[in-house]
């Protein structure tokens, strides 16, 4: 099977690209071939995905099984594709999010029929949604073999975390130096963090799957965790404790707006996700990495090279400045 990745060599991509040339595929990297990361077994396509014309050169004389684009967010991106990939592969796959599901949510229990609608995390989820909606349309008018993915946290690289990091080091710093580190609410809504290499196992049997045309799926792990569960586990998996604060989310929105999109939007409500549908299209599928195994890969794989282990002093900040807030507001009840 002949495939090209727009992308592919991401927190989540990798493990899929790795996955893909495991499986025998002949994978193929569409970027811009400059963040010099190799990829062993694939080929490499330099071209601006943004740039249609040095796209086209790119792709001259090729054709595909599946294409995914794991970078595209607006419905510009999807005509774009579509117009550059409707005559040469058999299936384009895009990469949404599910953080598109109904906020707030009417039910914790999450399937692929949930409602899309997420007025809180604009500029994000919204235009997510905006381009599920065009790929729907061009599916049905124009027979374009789409369908699509919604990942939800997924970790490998980076800490999955509401607040204090996420490609850097610090809230596991912040852990070891028995500092103080906020979660949001009072740590008992319940979510789901899914390892890459899991959600990997679950996206490649999507690819040339034919039935999956005109489908959307999420792809999870099973387990479910409280927030608080999620920080105490990668403070043991980094040998020390969570010092734990809980902070309205309400309380923190109003204090970073930012936050709102990331809160409201997403993590502050539960979410237990109904994987049945990709168990369907991937017979045998099963998330088999459990928080406290992957989580030690992910702090080890940090520790592996010093330069991983960035201190980002912008989340130190913020976790400061809430706490600030909030326990001098606290001090006075």
């Amino acid at each position: 099977m002949k495939v090209l990745f727009i992308g592919g060599t991401g927190n989540i991509s990798s493990a899929v690209s790795r996955l893909a040339i495991a499986s025998g595929m002949d994978l193929h990297l569409l970027n811009r071939g400059q963040r010099g990361v190799e990829m062993p077994g694939a080929t490499s396509l330099i071209a601006d995905i943004n740039d249609p014309g040095s796209v086209a050169a790119a792709l001259r004389g090729r054709r595909f099984d599946a294409v995914v684009n794991w970078i595209a967010f607006t419905q510009a991106d999807i005509r774009r594709d579509y117009e550059l990939f409707k005559d040469i592969t058999g299936q384009y796959i895009f990469i949404s999010s599910a953080s598109v599901y109904q906020k707030p949510p009417t039910t914790p229990f999450i399937t692929e029929d949930t409602p899309l609608a997420n007025p809180f995390w604009t500029g994000y989820s919204d235009r997510k949604i905006e381009c599920e909606m065009l790929l729907g349309d061009l599916h049905r008018r124009e027979g374009f073999p789409m369908a699509i993915v919604r990942p939800s946290l997924t970790y490998d690289t980076v800490f999955p975390v509401a607040l204090g990091g996420w490609n850097d080091f610090t809230i596991v710093d912040r852990m070891r130096r028995g500092q103080k580190i906020v979660v949001h609410g009072d740590g008992t809504s319940l979510w789901t963090c899914t390892h890459s290499e899991d959600f990997a196992k679950g996206f490649i049997g999507l690819l040339g799957n034919a039935q999956a045309a005109g489908h959307a799926f999420h792809i999870t792990s099973d387990e479910v965790l409280s927030w608080d569960q999620i920080y105490q586990t990668i403070a043991q998996a980094a040998g020390t404790a969570a010092d734990i604060v809980h902070v309205p989310s309400d309380f923190i929105a109003r204090m970073e707006p930012w936050q709102k999109g990331n809160l409201h939007g997403d993590k502050a409500h539960s979410a237990i996700f109904d994987n049945a549908k990709i168990k369907r299209f991937v017979p045998g599928f099963q998330a088999a990495i459990p928080f406290r195994t992957g989580i030690r890969r992910t702090i080890e794989w940090f520790e592996e090279k010093p330069e991983r282990m960035r201190i980002v002093e912008a989340n130190n900040a913020l976790i400061d400045r809430i706490l600030e807030r909030y326990e001098a507001v606290f001090n006075t009840l």
